[in-house]
Formats: structure tokens, sequence, C-alpha cells
């Protein structure tokens, strides 16, 4: 397993095209996670190939670094804090619940995320939940524009933490304690995700990519990009417009994916019952 003397914060650096300063601030914190997110896509292209997802940062390195993939939260979340603790930051993970817009029943918690302690504050990162926080906010209600979305947190009973977003088509959410998470339990966790048959990971492509002014998501064969503007969305027609459009828009070059093109097709047609 990778330890931080041997993690390559420099190859880490160059594949987000940061080159800021490294100081455990704010400032650096956030300059990280745009840059995070502007560079390494959420997908789950691998889960689809039947690859098995690593968290050791070995594997996350040659993954996400070297291999200029992106991966789902748990990848994700665990290479940036990895980078924020060889940095010196202060970093709790935590375990939240995702609640999709109109969800009629309770879903397990299989979301994670970042808390950071700041010398005045403490704020919430998740570079792993497909781009919507641009950047981190500070634990407590509030309400931001992070164009095009508009996000916040609430605080909830029993001493949870909602963090919601909406960008104009319903609200998405999930539900966090800003206690600790079990290391453990969130490793069985992104096991579940990749190989319980009703996982959404395991169902259907996903991509998604965020820069300052713009959010982009794959569903299927479902593109839809979120500006300013609004929402504009087509629908692929084919194996190759797949590859060029996770190449194009995502950065990914995983020509071995045409291969997942009938089971994309067989889940357009279970969700909307169209070719």
């Amino acid at each position: 397993m990778t330890t931080p003397d041997t993690f390559n914060l420099d190859a880490y650096f160059g594949r987000i095209g940061y080159a800021g300063p490294c100081e455990a601030s704010l400032e650096t914190l956030a300059a990280l996670h745009t840059a995070h997110l502007g560079t390494i896509p959420f997908e789950n292209l691998d889960v689809l190939l039947g690859r098995r997802i690593r968290l050791d940062l070995a594997s996350l390195q040659a993954k996400l670094v070297e291999g200029h993939r992106g991966g789902y939260c748990f990848e994700q979340n665990t290479l940036f804090a990895a980078v924020l603790r060889h940095l010196g930051f202060q970093v709790t993970t935590l375990e939240a619940r995702v609640r999709p817009p109109g969800a009629t029943r309770t879903l397990p918690r299989t979301h994670m995320v970042l808390r950071v302690e700041l010398p005045d504050r403490a704020v919430l990162a998740d570079v792993g939940f497909g781009g919507s926080l641009l950047e981190p906010i500070r634990l407590e209600e509030c309400e931001h524009l992070h164009d095009p979305f508009r996000l916040g947190l609430r605080h909830l009973d029993d001493g949870l933490w909602q963090f919601w977003e909406n960008a104009g088509d319903g609200e998405f959410s999930y539900d966090f304690r800003p206690e600790p998470a079990n290391e453990d339990a969130l490793a069985r966790k992104c096991e579940v995700l990749q190989t319980d048959p009703e996982s959404s990971f395991v169902l259907n492509l996903v991509a998604q990519s965020r820069t300052p002014k713009r959010h982009s998501t794959l569903r299927g064969r479902v593109l839809t990009h979120y500006d300013a503007s609004g929402a504009t969305t087509s629908t692929l027609q084919s194996p190759d417009q797949l590859l060029q459009t996770l190449a194009g828009i995502f950065g990914l070059d995983v020509p071995e994916i045409a291969a997942c093109w009938p089971k994309v097709l067989a889940r357009h047609r279970q969700l909307f019952g169209e070719e």
C-alpha cells in the first residue's frame, strides 16, 4: 500500500494542473477542490467492465492519476483525503445517505464525504458527488450559488446535517453525521456498490464532469449539460458516439466500454420504454 512517504504528490498536482500554494489553508483547499473536479471525472466504467474497485492509495494513484481515469465517491474522496493529509490538513471521513429526487424509501448510507478542520472553522469537502459542490462550504446552515447549482447545508434533527443541491430539476441531497465513519464499514459498502445487482452503478453507465461554469453528466445514453442558461439534453445513438463522448467531454479513453453498449441500450429501454 502506498504510504504518505511514497505517494506521488507532484504527479497528482500535474494531473489536476495545480501549481498553487501548499500550506494547509482554506485558499489551498478550495483551489485543490476545484482543480480536482475540473480534471478527474466521476465515473463507474470499471464496475460495468467487471473490474474490482480498489481503495489502497497505490491503486488509486495508478488509476486516477497515472491512468487519467476517474471514479466514484470512495475512490475520489479517499484520494483527495490522502492528498490533504499529506499537506497537513486534519481530515475526517464521514458516511452519508443519498436522497434522490422523489425517493420513496430510506436508502443505506453508501456515500463518502470529508470533514476538514481549519483553524477557525470546519468545512464539508466532497469531490465524489459528481461535481455540484465546486469548493468546500462551511459546516453550518448556509446557501450558496455554485453556478449552475444552488446548494447548501441544513441542520436536521438528531444531529444530522443535510447537503442539498438544485439545478432547476428537483432537489438532490444527502444527510450525514459529523462523526468519523467506520472505515471497514465504508470499504464493505464500496464492495456492495460494485457487486449488488440492484446498485445503480451496476445497472447503468455514469460519467460526470465539472468546471466552474458547466456541469456535464452522462447516464446511460442520456447526455445533459447544465450551465447558467439551463439544461440541454441529447441521446447517444451508437457505441462509437459513446466512445467519442467519453473521450471528448470526460477525458476518458476506455475503448473496451463499447462492449457494454447492449447493456446501456437495455437499461435505457427499461427506464424510458424506447429504443
